[in-house]
């Protein structure tokens, strides 16, 4: 038995000494340099952050009376305005109808069309009874959920009256002023074609993934929003939004089938010279994704269409007179920013393979540390945005929480993300994601209904 131990122990020493002389060396070096590649590129990335966050900590937020109401402009001037929501079995849609109904425009200048693309009869009906209530308020549908969230915005627009068409996703709440102020800049400048509110959210502290999920988009319209308008160009953002219909028109509609039609429409209108205004003080509350898999499906989403629509356009990017240099990086950096995600998992897996490929023996934890802290502090930009713009956002107390989901969450999403984004530089097809929201909960849903068991909206 002895001698069986004796052998058994000079084999593991014999493997031990193969591996760390001719196997790990080699993994362990190209590792590194793969790693500090990446980290450079990372760096970079990181720096742009911290530009947004240096801006967004010196800029004002805009009081609110500074574009509040439109005493100033003639009711007579006011354009008709038709208010669109989108919804795919969503009850939530009622709410959102509901505070529509309640806005301080004029009553026969406005109407709401509630497009319905549900699978689920129950719903239907209940939007149907509500849509009788109100005399304003019709409810359209279409054969088929083709198109996904633009092809039903095009068939609401067959359907709208309105020179201007105001749209919101089913679980948004719009203040009672939300169309007198979002349509001022339309009617004082007529080069403007479209204009988007600031976006904040009724379930931000709900769970460590909604932490995440608001925090990214509270950096987007605190910070990186603010600081393109400045620059000339900017976004719409697929709620909370108006654009002009005859531009919209002209400019072919909504991209059938596109995952991020608001991106997409946005460039198009860049390219043919139309201003989109930003408004940070004009603020509609809607939902996050709270679950896992809600949030990995949305940025997958989100990352997909991005990208896509940078492919796409990249050659009206860089090409177009209208831009300077300054607006093509902003544009880039806007467009193509869903690329930290993959940078952020290669980092994590080389990493891993690097520290897993030394040489077998003690570690040197001060070394470790002081390597891990200075990794950390040159990619730092997002979480130090996201400190700013949390500040900006009165919600300081969310960032302990905020720095365990960006470490736990993030990492695990950034891998899906880096799937989605693979698949959208190789034009292969992604399906159209749904996410659970809160506000579907409120109504008494029959026991038989799909969404008694699944309940899923637009993201």
């Amino acid at each position: 038995m002895q001698n069986i131990i004796q052998i058994l122990y000079t084999i593991q020493v014999e493997v031990t000494r193969i591996m760390d002389d001719i196997i790990k060396p080699p993994i362990n070096a190209s590792s590194m340099l793969t790693f500090n590649v990446i980290l450079f590129v990372a760096t970079v990335f990181s720096f742009f952050f911290l530009i947004l966050a240096i801006n967004g900590f010196l800029t004002r937020v805009p009081k609110k009376e500074d574009t509040e109401g439109t005493s100033d402009i003639p009711t007579s001037k006011l354009p008709f305005i038709t208010v669109q929501i989108p919804t795919y079995n969503e009850p939530v849609a009622i709410r959102c109808a509901e505070e529509c109904l309640k806005f301080d425009y004029p009553k026969n200048k406005f109407e709401i069309i509630i497009g319905d693309d549900s699978n689920d009869n129950d719903i239907s009906h209940m939007l149907n009874k509500f849509a009788e209530k109100h005399k304003n308020v019709k409810v359209v549908r279409r054969p088929t959920n083709k198109g996904f969230k633009a092809g039903n915005l095009n068939n609401m627009l067959k359907h709208s009256k309105g020179e201007v068409i105001v749209i919101f996703d089913s679980d948004f709440i719009p203040t009672v002023d939300f169309l007198k102020r979002i349509v001022k800049p339309m009617v004082n400048d007529k080069k403007v074609g479209a204009v988007q509110a600031r976006w904040d959210f009724t379930n931000s502290s709900q769970s460590l993934v909604s932490r995440l999920a608001s925090s990214i988009l509270i950096v987007y319209h605190h910070l990186t929003l603010p600081l393109i308008n400045k620059c000339g160009i900017s976004f719409i953002c697929g709620s909370a939004e108006a654009i002009r219909k005859d531009v919209l028109k002209k400019l072919g509609k909504w991209q059938n089938g596109s995952l991020t039609e608001d991106t997409e429409i946005s460039l198009r209108l860049m390219e043919e010279g139309y201003k989109t205004v930003y408004l940070p003080d004009l603020v509609s509350r809607g939902e996050v994704p709270f679950t896992f898999k809600g949030f990995r499906r949305q940025q997958k989403r989100w990352a997909y269409g991005t990208i896509r629509a940078f492919i796409d356009h990249r050659k009206n990017i860089f090409g177009n007179k209208h831009f300077s240099v300054k607006q093509k990086l902003m544009l880039s950096f806007v467009l193509f920013g869903y690329i930290i995600s993959p940078i952020l998992a290669l980092l994590f897996v080389t990493g891993m393979i690097s520290f897993m490929s030394n040489p077998t023996g003690p570690i040197d934890l001060i070394e470790f540390s002081m390597s891990v802290g200075r990794n950390v502090f040159l990619t730092s930009g997002f979480i130090v945005a996201s400190l700013v713009a949390l500040w900006k956002n009165k919600q300081i107390k969310m960032f302990p929480m905020l720095l365990i989901s960006s470490f736990t969450v993030g990492i695990f999403v950034s891998f899906s993300v880096t799937i989605a984004i693979l698949k959208s530089i190789g034009g292969r097809p992604m399906e159209w994601y749904m996410v659970q929201k809160n506000g579907n909960k409120m109504y008494d849903i029959p026991k038989g209904s799909i969404l008694h068991h699944t309940p899923k909206t637009y993201v």
